[in-house]
């Protein structure tokens, strides 16, 4: 009797084929009872968030369980936005390439009506020079021809996220990275030059990292054209306060804040020393109080006030949103 081949056997039982796995979504952590009362407290102009959500170690406290990197950076957002205290979000990943619209009208159908995202700009636009880095190939170390191009912006910039998230679902920032920006005199007058010729309608905000570069001057470009400056929280930047005071940030249509980096370390060191991200690895009050305090004069004057939180900060930014959160509820109140 001629042996069955292993096929032969399966036709034995003809089961069909197997079942597909069920894709389950990212489910969000239940929350402390104080920390859904903050969420109560805290007043809705005021939009906390993290840099970006797409980290494992956030579990117990952002999601459910544990769950892999790429499936929280693809279905991880609608659960990031249940947090109480989560109305706001950075997108990095337009940093390092222009993403479609679509995309970002993804983002926008996941979470609710109010929710604000700071989307950053192609480093194209804000590097006068390519830096001399492997991944730039052939460009690297040369000139951009695309530095401060307005129409190279609108089109690979602007439109995709007016189209994608909409003028009113938060702001587009150009952060410029540490490098040769000529005098603080010439840099304003550029980028003047270069807002006043971009498409009205979304709200514009610039990060600076010289801080030699955050003068009164400066601040007068950006309340011409209704753009604001990013106060960045930075070991290479003034406080926060000073920042605000220096460049006029009173007069623009939101208070954006990134808190970024903690005194001492590099973000290499920082991430390296606080992964996983789940606990308070470096407090950092003084930095907080600064914070709380734009937040509560940008309250004071109507502004909505919006402030994405890096895990390197202070080792997990959805505890630092929780302790941030406190201190603007507990100043408020008094």
């Amino acid at each position: 009797m001629a042996r069955r081949k292993p096929d032969d056997q399966l036709t034995l039982f003809d089961l069909g084929p197997p079942p597909e796995p069920q894709r389950q979504g990212v489910g969000a952590a239940p929350q402390p009872p104080e920390v859904e009362e903050l969420g109560r407290r805290l007043p809705a102009e005021i939009h906390l968030g993290g840099s970006t959500w797409s980290f494992p170690g956030w579990a117990g406290l952002v999601w459910d369980r544990s769950y892999s990197q790429s499936k929280l950076a693809r279905e991880g957002l609608a659960a990031y936005a249940r947090h109480p205290l989560f109305r706001g979000v950075g997108v990095d990943r337009t940093h390092y390439a222009p993403v479609e619209a679509a995309e970002l009208a993804a983002y926008r159908e996941a979470v609710p009506a109010g929710f604000q995202f700071l989307v950053k700009a192609h480093e194209a636009c804000t590097v006068a020079r390519w830096p001399d880095h492997d991944r730039y190939g052939v460009h690297r170390g040369q000139a951009n021809p695309l530095f401060l191009d307005p129409a190279y912006t609108a089109e690979q910039v602007v439109a995709p996220f007016v189209e994608g998230i909409g003028a009113g679902g938060g702001a587009l920032l150009f952060q410029f990275a540490p490098q040769s920006l000529g005098s603080p005199g010439s840099f304003a007058e550029r980028l003047g030059v270069f807002l006043a010729a971009l498409p009205r309608g979304p709200v514009y905000a610039v990060e600076l990292r010289n801080r030699e570069l955050v003068t009164a001057e400066y601040g007068d470009v950006l309340a011409a054209v209704g753009a604001c400056h990013c106060q960045n929280v930075h070991p290479r930047m003034p406080d926060v306060r000073a920042q605000a005071q220096l460049s006029g940030s009173d007069r623009g249509p939101m208070t954006i804040i990134r808190w970024l980096l903690g005194p001492g370390l590099t973000y290499e060191e920082a991430g390296r020393r606080y992964a996983p991200f789940n606990r308070l690895a470096a407090p950092d009050p003084a930095s907080r109080r600064s914070v709380a305090d734009l937040a509560r004069a940008a309250l004071a004057a109507g502004r909505p006030f919006l402030c994405t939180i890096n895990n390197n900060a202070e080792g997990c930014a959805p505890l630092s949103a929780v302790e941030l959160a406190r201190a603007i509820v507990a100043g408020e109140s008094r």
